[in-house]
């Protein structure tokens, strides 16, 4: 492996963490169900919760990102709003977290191996 492939797979800035942020309603029990489908799907897709209604993956480049996006897309549910960003995983590093007064580490990226 050159050493610029190798720069492109360890650089803070090929690697991305894909948000997905959403508003559903839940209002019925059909709402209710559907919301939770959702949430089941990003969990499965290896999203965790940042926050309620806040999603994230680390996703080792753009091109995989790109393939969660589509995932993700694929089990929007019929009602309610959905947004996905991108950030890069250096932007995501730079993220203040404050339970309280209290600061808390920002989140790692998972250590593990991307086999596509």
């Amino acid at each position: 492996m050159r050493d610029e492939e190798r720069f492109n797979l360890l650089s803070g800035y090929r690697a991305v963490w894909l948000f997905t942020l959403f508003d559903l309603p839940v209002l019925t029990k059909t709402d209710r169900r559907n919301y939770t489908r959702f949430r089941k799907a990003l969990v499965r897709e290896g999203f965790m919760m940042l926050q309620l209604s806040v999603y994230a993956r680390y996703c080792a480049s753009e091109e995989a990102a790109q393939w969660y996006r589509a995932r993700v897309k694929a089990e929007l549910p019929p009602k309610g709003q959905v947004r996905l960003l991108s950030v890069t995983d250096r932007q995501f590093g730079k993220m203040e977290v404050y339970f309280g007064e209290k600061t808390e580490p920002v989140e790692e990226p998972p250590h593990q191996y991307e086999l596509f």
